[in-house]
């Protein structure tokens, strides 16, 4: 027996529905509901957690849509679900497919001489992270010399607005973009020298843009000092950033800010410079 069944002319519009969803572009060959699908994760990606409601306005879908889309999303693990939020976020099975694109590129191939050089000339941590969503994901990393090590491990995953990697990352990207990233951003207070407040964050990475590399004094992890300056592709976007980090009471602003600000700089050019990176071509374009 059949229980709550729609009506007969209910059921055919639905089934319309999605036919048309999924009929396929006959110009362009692609199937509509998939490219919203994608276009649902860009959206997560960009801003971090949204709800249906989010989606709808920043995707220009209706809320049947969405909600039908993320559903199936989620479904294929593609998509977590926030139980008390209620509001969507991409999935770390994303970050998983990430990584081993990330290996088959050979970034990580590539930078691992380099961070290996730095380590060896600081004797302290070198860290290695790329940007998804609004987080950092620290992909590759060499230990300190020292007994006492300082840092996060590899896998793991810290707010953009109150790391070295992310902050430099913020500032190097283009302004439209950032902001987009910010807006999906709670600005928690993880330590006293957390930045909560976005327009002190925005002046401050006006001022990283201009120095070349970003600072996270205990910002996220009390004891944790970290100097990390970015990694650009061929068109000048960052695509990953390095850092060195050290525990704060044997960090000498006075002596290791110019020394691993200068070092860090030097290898994330050298690695940009492998990478397509070229400054004087991109001057020249500007001017």
């Amino acid at each position: 027996m059949l229980l709550n069944r729609k009506p007969a002319a209910e059921e055919s519009i639905l089934e319309e529905s999605i036919m048309h969803e999924c009929e396929p572009d006959a110009k362009l060959n692609r199937v509509k509901s998939v490219m919203k699908a994608f276009l649902i994760m860009e959206e997560l990606d960009k801003s971090g957690e949204l709800s249906i409601r989010d989606l709808s306005e920043r995707a220009h879908m209706d809320k049947a849509t969405v909600h039908r889309l993320i559903n199936t999303i989620k479904d294929a693990g593609y998509v977590d679900q926030d139980p008390s939020s209620k509001k969507y976020s991409n999935s770390l099975k994303l970050l998983a497919m990430g990584n081993r694109v990330v290996d088959k590129t050979g970034i990580k191939h590539i930078c691992r001489k380099y961070i290996e050089e730095l380590a060896a000339e600081t004797g302290e941590t070198v860290n290695l992270g790329m940007r998804v969503g609004n987080k950092i994901f620290y992909i590759d990393k060499l230990e300190s010399s020292s007994t006492i090590k300082v840092g996060q491990n590899i896998g793991t995953n810290v707010p953009c607005y109150c790391s070295g990697l992310g902050k430099v990352i913020l500032a190097f990207t283009e302004k439209d973009e950032t902001m987009d990233i910010l807006d999906g951003i709670s600005f928690n207070k993880y330590t006293n020298h957390s930045i909560t407040d976005r327009d002190l964050l925005m002046r401050e990475l006006k001022e990283i843009k201009q120095k070349g590399y970003a600072v996270d004094d205990e910002e996220y992890v009390i004891g944790l000092v970290c100097i990390g300056a970015p990694i650009l592709n061929y068109h000048g976007k960052p695509v990953a950033a390095i850092s060195i980090s050290c525990p704060k009471y044997r960090y000498d602003e006075n002596l290791h800010l110019p020394l691993y600000s200068r070092l860090v700089m030097e290898e994330a050019q050298r690695i940009s410079k492998r990478l397509g990176y070229n400054e004087a071509k991109k001057d020249e374009s500007c001017s």
